[in-house]
């Protein structure tokens, strides 16, 4: 859950582990919800439904199984949620909701509910206080309401780390001039609230609360007086203090008639869609008016269902006075509301459940009020002969059928055929291969899905790739290995094979031009710019289309590049980028924004966690059943980790310095030695490529100094914030510690031959037997007071006398020095620090969807531009931007006289590099046998001529 700060912070953290929130509603979307908002980490979740399980269910459900038809969905969903986080408490309620029963819930979100019941409960939600979600899908429709009361506090609208700038001078007049380094121009405004930091000279300003200021230029603004403060000497941050503001919301029955008239309560997402979406508003309540009437929705394809549904969308739609009525997107939406898809429940899933954590932290701007989707351009172009029958799209009691109730039996089958290759299975892979799954991509004869990924599971992993379970976590685990496994569970039909290999230049004799033209795409789940560039030379070189998404915390987007017909990915910008994509690289990092972010790791796990977990164990009765419920393997290392806490405390402050010598010693020596013996620096992989290659970089053990600054610092560090949690008093003295340091005995450390991973019933036996002497030994503990409690540390980077920073700076640096990485300064640190943003569950989810919904167009073949849409996304804020890709840019070649030729190329991003401008290149040859090659990654000549190059000029 240390991930989720980076985006959401300490406060909105605390605020939302006390939340209960209910979830009605276990189908497709439903369970989408819960997934999400169990992995962010509030208190409790509640998952309600009545009903059983359906083969339509099955379609977007990825909780059940056939064997589950007729059971209870939410029963049969409850064990897999509870196992995603066992922080959060999950129950499940099969009776029908009630007055009482809202009450005890912060948050309720309705899925799969009728208008009527919607209706009381957003009325009872409001005058509660109470935060009230309405998520619905229908086919290729999604629909989404928020009601946060009347007055919903924003304490952080966009989640942006706050500006920052490092000063360089202050003057001392009215009002003080202050100077930032021209490096980067600052982002302050003017009326924006500034607080300093670490200015000498003038340190009056480091105490001052925040200041107002009036921008000057790009790199100077003015402040308040500062003629009477001490002259400035150097040194000093300037940050910005964010503001907090409140909103109010209209109740659903006020809403539901106002949207209409105030475009403000309807967050646009598709350019041109407006009033699509406004009609959807009424054909939306249109479907509930049939479904009351007639027990049912409105038939796949079924033209007299259609008509039905337009006359009554069309009646309210009068009611309101709303003249722009079109007829063919209710009918539309008439011909798809049977159909459940995973990637629309994805993508709306997605959402509601953020707009769930906003509820619960009053961080990020939430929806006001109502948001609609559609992706009707997914459909069958009917001037081309997709004309989709009633028959076609019947049921047919598989587990498809709420995707051929859209799309059809055949294309059901030609989607089972379908080849891909997907690389990378994190965050965004685990989603991708959750639809694959679910959709039947690659499930037939002849259909294949080829995923790989060339890293192994970590815990910090389990927070938004819900494919891994904890006893996956090991180094011999790997992603791609356990994110197949999966799948197969979810859809025995999967025909997939999982690889262990970066795709780059050295991994070409893997993935060879055979490899490419079998496939009938790729999809491409990475975490860095040169990778995408790399795998989008490769589809351009083969001519093979491509899905690519990648998100930055709450901000997302997809592209989809289909050969011949849009632009594709190109290659990557000089632009510099604030936000730094988290690249969980925990034993491969090749830059100091990973060192910084496996301090924070080991700041949050070492002193928050470790004592979170003796917390609860002493006070928490259901601690012991919901750690052994998450499976053996993970609750001996935490039930471990609590005995060695409570057993092995710390008396005094010598035992603190003993621990973080013995710590330091683990981490850069004992630690990299291991790795090494695993992976030496001479290891190949299992198809004949050095392990040791590209950004991989090849670590050091260190050896420890006590006369090195930064290794002093590192203890220091690490042995006050240990006495913190154990309410211990530290020091600053370097002597005396260095003195005690002299009587530290380090135990030898011997690198181990494997690690071992319970995968037998005799392990899991073994775990089981370790479980009861655990037990056994936490209750002979005894304990120095009935009320002992350890005290986690929050990580505060703006308290310079914590010794936080002392121990994030110290600990990247070090691990910088193992792997040759240049090491960053403090301030540096803090900057880098502040703007870690990684992958939250929530964005994950969503761009997965859209992805996916462009992969539905490529498999039909679709070949109108009009079809296509690339997605920009900022759930923070409310931005959802879907548009039409960008046209493939040409290059003609023509004849102008004999022997020369001409060939003046446009602009392409695909192509090399010499080609980002309009170069006219000019090729005179006295060789008839003459070919232009044009290369999307610039290592050869774009002109290659046969036989003699000397008789070539260029």
């Amino acid at each position: 859950l240390e991930k989720k700060k980076y985006v959401l912070g300490h406060d909105a953290m605390r605020t939302m582990g006390k939340a209960n929130v209910l979830i009605s509603g276990m189908k497709g979307l439903g369970v989408e919800v819960a997934k999400n908002v169990v992995l962010a980490g509030v208190g409790s979740v509640t998952i309600q439904d009545q009903g059983s399980a359906e083969w339509t269910d099955l379609s977007s459900q990825f909780y059940l199984r056939e064997s589950d038809l007729g059971e209870n969905r939410a029963l049969c969903s409850e064990k897999a949620l509870a196992r995603l986080n066992s922080h959060v408490r999950v129950s499940a309620c099969t009776e029908a909701l009630n007055q009482d029963f809202l009450r005890n819930f912060q948050v309720v979100v309705l899925t799969d509910s009728s208008l009527e019941e919607q209706r009381w409960v957003g009325a009872f939600c409001h005058t509660n206080n109470i935060r009230f979600i309405v998520a619905d899908t229908k086919g290729l429709c999604g629909q989404l309401f928020c009601d946060f009361g009347e007055a919903f506090e924003v304490r952080d609208s966009d989640g942006e780390s706050p500006h920052s700038a490092m000063i360089t001078h202050i003057s001392k007049e009215n009002p003080g001039i202050v100077s930032c380094t021209d490096e980067q121009a600052h982002e302050f405004t003017d009326g924006m609230q500034v607080t300093f930091s670490g200015v000498q000279g003038m340190t009056e300003l480091n105490s001052c609360g925040p200041i107002e200021i009036k921008r000057i230029g790009s790199y100077s603004f003015s402040i308040c007086d500062t003629s009477n403060f001490s002259e400035y000497e150097k040194a000093g941050v300037v940050t910005e203090v964010k503001q907090s503001k409140t909103l109010s919301f209209l109740p659903l029955d006020a809403a539901l008639e106002e949207v209409v008239r105030d475009l403000d309560l309807l967050v646009v997402n598709d350019y041109g869609k407006v009033e699509k979406h406004q009609n959807l508003h009424f054909g939306f309540r249109a479907l509930h008016e049939f479904k009351q009437k007639h027990g049912r929705l409105p038939k796949p394809r079924n033209q007299t269902d259609a008509e039905l549904l337009v006359a009554m969308a069309k009646q309210l739609s009068t009611a309101a006075n709303f003249d722009k009525f079109d007829e063919d997107v209710v009918h539309k939406l008439s011909l798809v509301a049977a159909g459940d898809l995973a990637p629309v429940n994805a993508f709306i899933g997605g959402l509601a459940a953020q707009e769930v954590m906003k509820a619960c932290t009053g961080k990020f701007t939430p929806l006001k009020q109502w948001f609609y989707f559609d992706s009707l351009e997914c459909l069958p172009d009917q001037e081309d002969g997709g004309l989709l029958t009633e028959e076609a799209c019947a049921p047919r009691s598989s587990r498809y059928d709420g995707q051929v109730a859209v799309f059809g039996a055949d294309f059901q089958e030609k989607i089972k055929k379908q080849r891909y290759f997907l690389v990378g299975a994190g965050a965004i892979g685990c989603e991708l291969l959750k639809n694959f799954a679910l959709i039947g991509l690659g499930a037939g004869e002849g259909g294949h899905i080829t995923v790989t990924d060339m890293d192994s599971i970590e815990r910090s992993n389990l927070n938004r790739q819900f494919l891994f379970r904890s006893e996956d976590i090991g180094v011999r685990k790997q992603k791609s290995e356990a994110a197949a496994e999966a799948v197969k569970k979810m859809n025995p039909s999967v025909n997939i094979t999982a690889h262990q290999n970066r795709v780059c230049p050295e991994s070409e004799g893997i993935y060879t031009h055979q490899f490419y033209s079998g496939l009938d795409g790729v999809a491409a789940a990475l975490d860095n710019v040169d990778a995408r560039v790399y795998l989008d030379g490769r589809c351009v070189q083969y001519q093979r289309p491509m899905l690519e998404g990648g998100t930055l915390g709450s901000k997302g987007h997809t592209l989809v590049v289909v050969p011949h017909l849009t632009e594709s990915y190109g290659p990557a910008s000089s632009s510099g980028q604030k936000a730094i994509p988290l690249c969980t690289l925990k034993h491969f990092p090749h830059r100091i924004e990973h060192t910084l972010q496996w301090a924070r790791d080991q700041f949050e796990g070492l002193f928050k966690h470790s004592a979170e977990n003796v917390n609860q164990y002493l006070s928490d009765p259901e601690f012991w059943a919901r750690t052994v419920a998450r499976g053996e393997v993970e609750a001996v290392e935490v039930l471990e980790g609590v005995y060695a806490n409570l057993s092995d405390r710390p008396q005094d402050w010598t035992e603190c310095v003993t621990w973080a010598r013995i710590q330091w010693e683990s981490l850069y020596n004992n630690d990299i030695a291991q790795l090494l013996h695993c992976f030496p620096p001479n290891h190949v992989t299992s198809s004949g490529l050095p392990f040791w290659m590209g950004a991989k970089r090849c670590p050091h053990p260190l050896t420890f100094d006590p006369a090195n600054t930064t290794h002093m610092d590192f203890v220091v560090a690490a042995a006050n914030l240990y006495g913190q949690i154990y309410g211990i008093e530290g020091s600053r003295d370097h002597e005396g510690i260095q003195k005690i340091l002299s009587g530290v005995r380090v135990p030898e450390f011997t690198p181990k031959s494997s690690v071992k991973i319970a995968v037998t019933d005799e392990e899991l036996a073994e775990n089981k037997a370790k479980l009861e002497e655990l037990e056994l030994k936490l209750l002979s503990l005894q304990l120095p007071s009935q009320n002992f409690r350890m005290v986690p540390l929050e990580f505060e980077k703006d308290d310079d006398s914590n010794f936080h920073m002392d121990y994030i700076v110290a600990t990247s640096n070090l691990r910088a020095e193992n792997y040759d990485i240049p090491a960053a300064d403090r301030h540096k640190s803090k900057l880098i620090a502040g703007r870690i943003i990684p992958a939250i569950a929530t964005t994950t989810a969503a761009v997965a969807g859209l992805m996916c919904l462009e992969l539905y167009k490529l498999v039909q073949g679709h070949r109108r531009i009009s079809s296509f849409r690339v997605a920009y996304v900022n759930m923070a804020v409310q931005y959802y931007v879907l548009s039409q890709p960008g046209r493939a840019p040409t290059f003609t070649v023509s004849k102008t006289s004999s022997p020369g030729w001409d060939v003046q190329f446009c602009p392409r991003k695909a192509d090399d590099r010499l080609l980002k401008k309009k170069w006219c290149l000019r090729v005179r040859t006295t060789t008839r046998e003459c070919r232009l090659w044009c290369y999307s990654q610039g290592r050869t000549s774009l002109v290659q001529y046969y036989k003699k190059k000397k008789k070539s000029k260029i």
